[in-house]
């Protein structure tokens, strides 16, 4: 096992405050430099996209990112052609990834399945001074949003199904962010959803505080809505859209529900998840199917847990009193997987 860790940044004011920031802090990171290297000779690949439609979308959905991505230029010393290539969460090849969901009416755990080379290790609470709801979650693509909860109790987790038959559309970490800042419970994402253009085929799982928890099968041609508590990485509505091959993600669907059944209270719920003793826990980091990170949201409680590596002790976030202006005295989280190579944010 070796030490992996993903930094803690808080920060309240304007989307353009917020982009210079983090700028700024990119400039001491190697996160940008490694991420170059990784795509090597395949970036002009990656970086498909149309600047002005780009900003005529997202200036009618989310404007105020728009800002976010201005001050990142400008911090960077950045065109805005290539910010929008590298922070603008459209267009863009997605590398494969598992990843596991289960919802209870008070919670949702969450398990990210992918490469740890390409894990930025940034967990974020953003606290906009302009437009939109605050967010605390863990960061893709420095903009966009793998996991969160914001300030209304909306919880959001995606899960992968195939990047075959792709369109032109949003990435899945953006269209995390857009449904955060711009939604405030479960029918207005769904109808975000419902608009917006995908790029690739994922599932995306909503909680709010009603406690009723839905799971959005969107492709670049369809969206379909179902009622559930557990998702991997298949479709059940839109069949024709699933990768041939299903066994694996359709039994750790099973070995969840089995598991969960069994399950009095969150934090069991959340060990189902995270110890390796009950088969959901994934080491198939060469895969790109290895679990980085596991996540637990409250919406009611306004709480959120998170943890790397497995069976861990989960670091607890009260995002309510952070609301309220108590910062946060968690710096760094701390854990380790059984990986050689560190995550993109690390010397």
């Amino acid at each position: 096992m070796e030490p992996f860790y993903s930094d803690v940044y808080q920060f309240r004011g304007t989307h353009y405050d917020f982009g210079y920031t983090q700028g700024n802090h990119l400039k001491a990171s190697p996160i940008l430099q490694n991420r170059e290297k990784q795509w090597g000779p395949k970036k002009d690949r990656h970086f498909i996209i149309d600047p002005e439609n780009y900003k005529r979308i997202m200036a009618a959905i989310a404007p105020a990112i728009l800002d976010e991505i201005r001050g990142l230029a400008d911090a960077l010393n950045m065109k805005m052609d290539k910010a929008f290539r590298l922070f603008g969460g459209y267009y863009l090849e997605f590398v494969r990834s598992g990843c596991s969901i289960f919802t209870d009416s008070d919670y949702m755990v969450r398990n990210y399945d992918s490469h740890p080379k390409g894990y930025e290790g940034r967990y974020l609470l953003y606290e906009p001074t302009d437009h939109g709801y605050a967010v605390i979650g863990p960061s893709m693509q420095i903009t966009g949003r793998i996991d969160g909860m914001n300030e209304k109790g909306l919880v959001m987790g995606y899960n992968f199904t195939h990047s075959k038959k792709s369109g032109d559309g949003f990435l899945c970490n953006m269209i995390g962010r857009l449904i955060l800042e711009t939604c405030a419970n479960v029918g207005e994402a769904i109808s975000l959803l419902k608009e917006i253009p995908h790029r690739h085929s994922f599932s995306y799982v909503l909680l709010d505080q009603s406690g009723e928890s839905y799971v959005i099968e969107a492709s670049p041609r369809q969206v379909a809505v179902r009622k559930s508590n557990v998702c991997t990485n298949h479709f059940h509505l839109l069949d024709e859209e699933n990768r041939y091959r299903q066994e694996e993600t359709r039994e750790r669907e099973q070995r969840i529900r089995n598991r969960q059944q069994f399950t009095t209270n969150p934090y069991e719920a959340f060990r189902v998840m995270n110890s390796m003793k009950y088969g959901v826990f994934s080491k198939k980091y060469d895969a790109a199917a290895g679990t980085i990170h596991t996540s637990v949201y409250f919406p009611k409680e306004l709480k959120a847990w998170f943890v790397i590596g497995p069976d861990r002790k989960p670091v607890i976030f009260d995002f309510r009193e952070w609301l309220n202006g108590k910062d946060m005295h968690v710096k760094r989280v701390k854990g380790e997987l059984e990986f050689p190579e560190p995550f993109i944010n690390m010397e």
